[in-house]
């Protein structure tokens, strides 16, 4: 069965009926740890119907990546360097509309579930049951199906996503805007205002009004304590 996404390629199993075998389906591992991207690469590579094409080590890279073209199914680590697998998710369902996601997380926080929806990710991942989930939902993401983990109900699932793209979805009032976000990510990393600007193509004063507005939305005072507040939102690893 030929996968709703771009490039056709499969989403299980041989063909019956001395039919050809189709492609397997091209995957793109986003993690910065490298032992991780080993790790799973394993786990998809046994599989005859997964393929891992490319790997990324932050969500920038995974961005770059797959618009290169040849990637079906895109899995992103949320707690990446330079963008967040969620933010990597939004940027590649604005640009990739085809391209499936799975986000995949040692994170077991349903905030974090409810914003990987959001974000277009058709699935979520616990690293620490990867080996036993992980294929499982490769194959539910390329039947455009949901896929989370053990615990959550899938009708849950189809119910938020059939809210959203009704607009009716809503989750808790963000403290700041996705532009913000992604401004105090690269601030917490220690980027300077003018790799922040060529990282997002905007102005190095653009980045400035930016980073004085979440100062004041979020009553801080400084780098260190917008440094802090990034580690609490689980956009950086302490």
């Amino acid at each position: 069965m030929s996968a709703p996404g771009r490039g056709g390629s499969a989403t299980s199993g041989p063909a019956r009926g001395g039919a050809p075998k189709s492609a397997p389906v091209r995957v793109l591992l986003a993690d910065d740890h490298t032992l991780v991207r080993r790790g799973v690469r394993l786990i998809l590579d046994g599989e005859p119907d997964l393929t891992v094409v490319a790997e990324a080590g932050d969500g920038a890279e995974a961005v770059a990546r797959a618009r290169e073209g040849d990637v079906d199914l895109a899995v992103l680590d949320i707690a990446m360097p330079r963008m967040t697998g969620l933010q990597a998710a939004r940027e590649l369902s604005r640009r990739l509309p085809g391209l499936r996601i799975l986000i995949l997380t040692m994170y077991d926080n349903e905030q974090y579930f409810f914003e990987a929806l959001k974000a277009g990710a058709s699935g979520y991942v616990l690293k620490s049951v990867a080996d036993r989930d992980l294929v499982e939902a490769c194959r539910a993401a390329m039947r455009d199906e949901p896929f989370v983990y053990p615990g959550a109900e899938r009708a849950l699932v189809r119910a938020y996503l059939e809210r959203l793209h009704r607009g009716e979805g809503r989750l808790p009032t963000r403290p700041v805007t996705e532009r913000e976000e992604e401004i105090l990510k690269l601030v917490a990393e220690g980027h300077t205002s003018k790799e922040i600007a060529e990282l997002l193509f905007i102005s190095a004063k653009t980045v400035e009004r930016h980073r004085a507005n979440l100062l004041q939305k979020l009553g801080l005072r400084d780098r260190l304590e917008l440094t802090r507040y990034a580690i609490r939102a689980g956009l950086i690893e302490p």
